[in-house]
């Protein structure tokens, strides 16, 4: 599967015109009962220990006064024009991005919340992102990795405000796309403007608006990248990404890859890498002929040698009403992306030799842990224990997901619309059903 994980699935788009989904109080009587369910089959725990609460809550207090006696050991780049984009939704901003443009080559930073610095080994919050090993998104509900008292302050690269951050500076060749020059360090960020997708879109439609430039520019990096990555094999399940999402997921990707690039090539230190093993050619074949024998789509003749590519050679030409039948064939024969302290295998959706995930330290363990492999230089202990429990915790996770998805439809919800649009509840009419949904399928 594709690593565009959360950044990426959100990309189906949020329905940001749209009203909530409305429901009565059985039926969300129903939805919790169901969720209450979940959690104890997969052993997700909602509610914090008040331990860790305590904890978050005092490392919220005095932020300003801690930033500002964290300047002097960290770059400032208050002065950098930076923004982040998120879904209209979103809680916390924990991704923001400058870009630069030069003669020969593009200078990309992609900062990152710096969550380490208030969640570290031997910590209370530390040790519940341990047990829950990421975030779960259901729709219109979410469990979280972090209490959000932390996750949505400190840690959320809001604007106009000082932030810790954990910068990647990538100068990135303008004709191979390549590194030249990766730097990964500790700063300090102040965030110009938090947009939503479609004000993104609206930036780049408008030469007059703020931040269209910089929009603008690094779209065109992005597409580059984007383009690069189909022909080199990366899968690309999505082809009708828009151009925001496309900006967010390309700088994301970038960014990981230079971190786990740095890791492996430069230091040589073990890490929560994320493999990706191959279908087999049986398997592949498999899904090919399943493709193949949908009406309307045919394969290119001349993309066959490379499953991958040829897969995105016909998601391009296909007829809309098939893409989901497409994708659903090749998620059927893919593997499951687990983490190992090892890259042994690469990745193969994205066709990258190694990868690991850095980007989002609010939502995975593993970029939590990476964040602090990558700080201190240190590897925990446990580290292969570590791996082990967040590919199970991801596998519960998206389980879990998967199954309320399909209690939502038992009971005549559309979970896509609930899951853009949120939910509401209201008093149901005397006499008859209150049921106030309306169909929203996302063509992805």
């Amino acid at each position: 599967m594709s690593e565009q994980d959360r950044e990426a699935q959100s990309a189906a788009g949020t329905a940001e015109g749209q009203g909530p989904v409305e429901i009565d109080e059985e039926l969300a009587r129903h939805l919790e009962n169901k969720r209450e369910e979940l959690f104890e089959k997969f052993e997700i725990r909602d509610a914090f220990p008040q331990a860790v609460l305590d904890e978050a809550e005092r490392r919220t207090e005095n932020v300003q006064d801690e930033i500002r006696g964290e300047i002097d050991d960290r770059r400032d780049l208050r002065g950098m024009t930076t923004w982040t984009t998120d879904p209209i939704d979103a809680q916390d901003f924990d991704d923001a991005i400058s870009i630069e443009e030069h003669e020969d080559h593009y200078r990309l930073w992609v900062h990152i919340a710096d969550v380490t610095h208030y969640v570290h080994p031997g910590s209370e919050m530390w040790s519940e992102a341990v047990e829950r090993g990421n975030t779960v998104y259901l729709p219109a509900y979410t469990i979280h990795m972090l209490p959000p008292v932390l996750a949505e302050t400190v840690c959320s690269l809001v604007p106009n405000e000082d932030r810790l951050a954990h910068t990647v500076e990538m100068e990135i060749d303008k004709e191979t796309l390549s590194y030249e020059e990766i730097d990964i360090y500790k700063s300090v960020v102040n965030s110009d403007e938090r947009l939503t997708y479609t004000q993104a879109e609206d930036r780049l439609d408008d030469p007059e608006a703020p931040l269209h430039d910089e929009c603008a520019t690094v779209y065109e990096l992005a597409e580059q990248l984007h383009e690069q990555r189909k022909e080199d094999g990366s899968l690309v399940l999505n082809p009708s990404r828009d151009r925001a999402h496309t900006i967010i997921e390309e700088c994301m990707l970038k960014a990981n890859k230079a971190v786990t690039h740095v890791l492996m090539f430069q230091r040589g230190v073990e890490a929560m890498y994320r493999v990706h093993p191959q279908p087999s050619p049986d398997e592949w074949d498999e899904a090919l002929r399943e493709i193949q024998d949908l009406d309307g789509v045919s394969i290119p003749g001349e993309a066959w040698d490379d499953p991958r590519k040829a897969v995105n050679a016909t998601l391009e030409q296909a007829p809309g009403r098939q893409l989901s039948k497409i994708q659903r064939a090749v998620m059927y024969v893919m593997p499951r992306a687990k983490y190992m302290n090892d890259p042994f295998g690469g990745h193969h959706a994205l066709n990258f030799e190694i990868y690991g995930h850095f980007t989002s330290p609010i939502r995975r363990l593993s970029d939590l842990i990476n964040h602090w492999i990558v700080h201190e230089n240190d590897v925990p202990e446990d580290l292969v224990a570590l791996c082990d429990r967040a590919s199970d915790k991801q596998k519960d996770a998206e389980q879990c997901e998967r199954e309320y998805k399909e209690f939502l439809e038992e009971v005549g919800l559309d979970p896509y619309a609930v899951n853009n649009r949120g939910l509401r509840i209201v008093e149901s009419e005397e006499g008859g059903d209150s049921d106030g949904v309306e169909a929203d399928p996302v063509e992805d």
